[in-house]
């Protein structure tokens, strides 16, 4: 008789046989995808989007994500999220989703990693600085040059530049962008809807900024537990959490709050996002990419609330002066640095300096958009205080 396979025997061969047996049948599947720019044999063990994950976790550009600022800046304190610690949340609550809807884990996770890679120092302050100062060289927008960081700029591999990540992750990536006509990201366009595991890291993204937001404004004070009282979402789910637990200390409440809050919206986008797939009948892939609308959302009444959340956020924490001068202060940053290097790129790094003689503009926005927020600053010291450490 046959010996039953055991779990160390599978090798990256069974992949498809597996996803066939656990996957549902609008999930993007292995066996079907576009493959990489760049041909490679497979894995031993390890299938594609594992291989897709792991390469952008062991970048540098994700390793930077740790001293990138998501709402305040890195120094404000040591608990607040980071653009690292966010995009690790947004990974989590994505995974979640994908395993409870049947869609390939992995692909979702490789998503979700790699969704904030091309965001700058000083987040969405610094994002404008740039997208100014490249106005009349092509602009600047974060998922494009997330793009150009995954394809380019990355270079930890002998074989090709970048990272050679699979198609999948790429289209994913490039249509977050809204510039469609750009021409890194033309060639994405025309696929139809995005997936259904790209689809669950925008609305878990959307979820995770709205919820943790709120967290990190209440650690740092700029928001009180009074002021949500405004905010219906916040309101109704303190009802439930008071009503479960009778007896809760103040330590315990915000925690419990922020769990609550997400996993309302979690478990709202499964049921609402199976309904929509039921009712329009998606039975594959190709369902998906002809789907008129989007397939992964929130309910309507959960939409409300969430938009109300938002409307909160940008008139109390977004717009909070000790915000707004964090944001200034980041923008003329980079402002200051992108005129100076560009004045005299000879005061750029070598392998920058060298890129500079071709393209110049867009050498230093690479530079500028790659440092994290200390090293941003660590440079604005060493080019303009005089007594300045080099």
């Amino acid at each position: 008789m046959a010996r039953k396979k055991e779990a160390a025997d599978f090798t990256a061969r069974d992949w498809p046989e597996r996803e066939a047996d656990l996957l549902a049948p609008y999930a993007m599947r292995t066996k079907d995808s576009r493959g990489r720019r760049h041909a490679e044999p497979p894995h031993a063990y390890r299938s594609l989007y594992q291989r897709d994950r792991d390469r952008i976790v062991h970048s540098t550009a994700f390793r930077r994500l740790m001293y990138k600022t998501q709402v305040l800046v890195t120094q404000t304190n040591d608990h607040h999220r980071t653009r690292l610690t966010h995009t690790l949340e947004v990974a989590q609550i994505s995974r979640t989703i994908a395993r409870q809807l049947g869609l390939n884990e992995d692909l979702t996770e490789a998503i979700a990693l790699a969704h904030d890679l091309g965001h700058p120092p000083f987040g969405h302050a610094g994002e404008s600085a740039l997208d100014l100062c490249m106005k009349t060289h092509g602009g600047f927008d974060h998922n494009r040059h997330g793009l150009r960081i995954v394809d380019f700029l990355e270079y930890r591999y002998a074989d090709f530049p970048g990272l050679n990540l699979s198609w999948e992750v790429l289209e994913a990536m490039a249509l977050r962008s809204k510039n469609t006509e750009a021409v890194e990201i033309r060639e994405f366009v025309g696929a139809g809807r995005p997936l259904l595991e790209s689809q669950v890291v925008d609305a878990a993204d959307s979820l995770a900024y709205n919820t943790h937001d709120i967290d990190d404004a209440l650690s740092a004070a700029l928001i009180t537990f009074d002021e949500l009282q405004e905010v219906d979402f916040w309101r109704r789910a303190e009802h439930e959490v008071r009503q479960r637990h009778q007896q809760l200390g103040p330590e315990q409440f915000q925690p419990t709050m922020v769990r609550a809050l997400i996993n309302w919206q979690v478990t709202d986008l499964l049921h609402e996002t199976t309904t929509r797939l039921g009712d329009n009948k998606v039975q594959s892939v190709n369902d998906v990419r002809l789907f008129s609308g989007t397939l992964v959302g929130h309910g309507p009444e959960v939409q409300s609330l969430k938009v109300g959340l938002e409307k909160f956020l940008h008139e109390r924490v977004y717009r909070h002066h000790r915000v707004m001068r964090m944001a200034v202060k980041g923008a003329r940053i980079v402002r200051l640095l992108f005129d100076e290097f560009c004045r005299a790129p000879e005061l750029l790094p070598a392998r920058y300096a060298r890129k500079a003689e071709n393209q110049l503009q867009r050498t230093v926005c690479d530079y500028l958009a790659g440092m994290t927020d200390r090293y941003a600053q660590d440079e604005y010291l060493r080019l303009f205080q005089p007594y300045t450490r080099l």
